[in-house]
């Protein structure tokens, strides 16, 4: 993602933590502490819980199944604090029932981890075993597997370990993603190290066996074929003559899924239809007067073109027509106050909204919940289509806080199910802290009932933070996060890509379909 006030400041990478733990101190009595590590994160002086892992009993040596996902960020010391705990209870961790064991503080600069980004696939695995060896002597093995990435230094890293199956020596086990970074660091020929254990609820599992495999073994599964290993323990091995194995451990399916990027669609031929909304309410002031937000300035565009034209101009190279929807909410048109629909490019759109204002009577309220349940119901018709061929995006620009904010938060949820995404910038100097609501980056956005909003698709930004900014600085801030709000709706959908566009000389070649006429939105002009 871009972000800045001039330039690039943040390209984020998102990186994998794994942790494990050596020689804890023992809290406990009986047995040895049961361990559990929270990561928290420091944001403004301030320390958070980001996420913890999992319980292990009985182990000062504990190797963590869980995976820690964060942000990287290369200009940024980002400080991360591991606390460790014996867990007593069942319920929160790190109370005062549970014993601190410690404690270490560092940046993620001096962490080993994985970057993921750019990784695009992972696997789904569905293993089981059959007639692994009994090592209980009152009832049946509980088995786990566990799987180990041998990295190129010859050091062993975790990669996945299964749930317990209780008292089972055929088990089958829960189906699991990984990522194939993560599986094999994306090289089919790398060794994994496949281990069976026979679970005791002390710390003390005992060894059933072991095999190796490759992710390259693994994807000669075919149609009613599995992939069998013998499950072998070496010491058995050595041991008995006519030993063969101590079970065999099955795939019996595996499911390969490819992550697709922005680009993937765009490339596809997805096309990005684009849509403004321009307040003309009464608080922006009487466009006469130089004071007022729609004052036309001959020598310098106000803040709505400033914006209108920074992000518009962006979006147009993705739709084949570069035609627009522009509409305007909160005036009123003397005498019949009619609703004015505009379809024009860029420039169009630019000397449409110039044109209007005289004739039009600035008026109210702040209501922009109908717009984007107008726009919402449009895209809504993309869905029928059953491809990524079309794409939405609606820029709202207003001077102050919508009056109708739980129609508005509705909206919103019920627009996060459509492929659109909303940009809504702030113009002038109104205190927008409400509006902050609405964009879901310090929290997940609810309509008044409760409901989550199903993605993400709201970007809210002053423009005031860019008055002094390049228009490219204000257009990379509010189409930051579009990318990846059309891979999460059409991923979502499981919809891919359609196949590549040939390259053609006519650019109105790639148009899959012509430009629709908005209905009426009122009361707007």
């Amino acid at each position: 993602y871009w972000a800045a006030l001039g330039g690039p400041v943040a390209c984020v990478s998102k990186v994998e933590l794994r942790v494990a733990c050596k020689a804890l101190l023992d809290r406990d009595t009986l047995n040895k502490s049961d361990p559990c590590v929270i990561l928290m994160v420091q944001n403004q002086g301030q320390w958070t819980e980001l996420d913890r892992t999992e319980v292990i009993k009985s182990n000062l040596h504990p190797v963590f199944a869980k995976v820690f996902t964060l942000d990287y960020y290369f200009e940024e010391a980002q400080k991360l604090r591991f606390e460790v705990y014996d867990i007593h209870g069942t319920h929160s961790i790190g109370t005062r029932d549970d014993d601190f064991l410690g404690g270490v503080e560092c940046t993620l600069g001096q962490v080993h981890a994985e970057e993921i980004s750019g990784n695009n696939g992972y696997v789904e695995l569905f293993f089981c075993a059959k007639k692994l060896d009994d090592k209980d002597l009152f009832s049946k093995s509980d088995p786990f597997l566990e799987i180990y990435r041998i990295n190129d230094d010859g050091t062993e890293q975790l990669v996945h370990r299964t749930e317990v199956i209780k008292n089972n020596l055929n088990p089958v086990w829960e189906p699991f993603k990984v990522s194939l970074i993560s599986l094999c660091s994306c090289d089919e020929d790398r060794k994994l190290k496949c281990l069976v254990w026979d679970y005791d609820s002390r710390g003390k599992h005992d060894f059933i066996g072991e095999f190796y495999a490759t992710f390259r073994e693994m994807q000669k599964i075919g149609s009613g074929s599995k992939v069998t290993w013998d499950c072998m323990n070496p010491k058995y091995k050595l041991k008995k003559k006519n030993y063969k194995n101590s079970g065999v451990v099955i795939l019996s399916d595996l499911k390969l899924h490819r992550v697709y990027s922005f680009l993937d669609y765009i490339m596809g031929g997805c096309q990005i239809h684009f849509t403004v909304a321009i307040d003309f309410t009464a608080s922006n002031g009487d466009p006469r007067n130089s004071c007022s937000l729609h004052y036309i300035n001959p020598y310098q565009p106000n803040e709505y073109l400033k914006a209108l034209i920074a992000v518009g101009e962006i979006c147009q190279d993705y739709d084949s027509d570069k035609r627009f929807s522009a509409l305007g909410f909160g005036a009123r048109i003397p005498p019949n106050y009619e609703v004015s629909i505009i379809l024009f490019k860029i420039q169009g759109v630019v000397e449409a909204y110039q044109n209007c204002l005289p004739k039009i009577q600035l008026y109210g309220p702040t209501n922009v919940s109908p717009i984007i349940s107008r726009i919402a119901k449009l895209s809504a018709g993309e869905e029928t289509i059953k491809d990524a061929s079309r794409y939405h995006i609606l820029l709202i620009l207003t001077d102050g806080v919508v009056t109708d904010m739980a129609d508005t938060r509705e909206a919103i949820v019920r627009a996060s199910y459509q492929p659109l995404s909303i940009i809504i910038v702030g113009v002038g100097n109104a205190d927008f802290t409400d509006m902050q609501i609405l964009d879901g980056d310090d929290g997940v956005l609810r309509s008044p009932k409760g409901e989550p909003v199903l993605r993400d698709i709201v970007q809210f930004v002053p423009f005031r933070d860019f008055k002094t900014a390049s228009p490219a600085a204000l257009a990379k801030c509010v189409l930051a996060e579009v990318p990846n709000q059309v891979v999460e709706y059409y991923s979502h959908k499981a919809i891919c890509p359609m196949p590549p566009v040939p390259s053609c000389d006519s650019p109105t070649s790639l148009a899959n379909t012509p430009t629709e006429s908005l209905p009426a939105v009122g009361p707007t002009a």
